[in-house]
């Protein structure tokens, strides 16, 4: 199984690198993963409605560059749908049983994604109602990929 997590903007965080780096290596035995960095678009602060969606057009633009016709494609969104580990576990053994073997998950930029992209999604998944920063995400979903790799396999990880 090849797993992309497709992400808006650089990480510069040693703190985040480390802890991402550290999950990347443990999932090495279960899927080929990688990260994706898509540069983000310089914007100031302060924008208008029609500048952000500009600002989220051209970052989906470059998101959407990164995916095959193949590719199914998980955008994190807030609106998406909540599930468990469990059940996070339970949707990657489905796919790779039912021959998805390139998933790719999309964390957007600071604004959002595009609708572009939320279209092209097969699926959206909210890890909570809460907003959390972009560059932590990513190593939110990854330890909770490598948990799902584990249920799967039934091997022991901490609850």
């Amino acid at each position: 199984m090849n797993i992309s997590i497709i992400a808006v903007g650089k990480l510069k965080e040693k703190y985040l690198k480390s802890g991402i780096d550290e999950y990347l290596k443990r999932l090495t035995s279960y899927a080929k993963v990688e990260v994706i960095e898509i540069p983000d678009e310089k914007a100031p602060e302060e924008l208008s409605p029609s500048e952000m969606e500009q600002v989220k057009q051209k970052e989906g633009e470059r998101l959407l560059s990164k995916l095959s016709q193949d590719t199914y494609v998980i955008a994190l969104a807030i609106d998406g749908k909540m599930k468990s580990s469990e059940e996070l576990a339970d949707s990657i053994d489905k796919l790779a049983t039912y021959g998805k073997s390139k998933i790719a998950f999309i964390i957007g930029g600071s604004l959002g994604l595009s609708n572009e992209v939320l279209q092209r999604a097969d699926e959206k998944l909210s890890f909570s109602k809460m907003t959390f920063p972009h560059q932590l995400m990513r190593l939110i979903l990854l330890e909770q990929i490598y948990r799902a790799f584990r249920i799967n396999r039934n091997e022991p990880y901490h609850k």
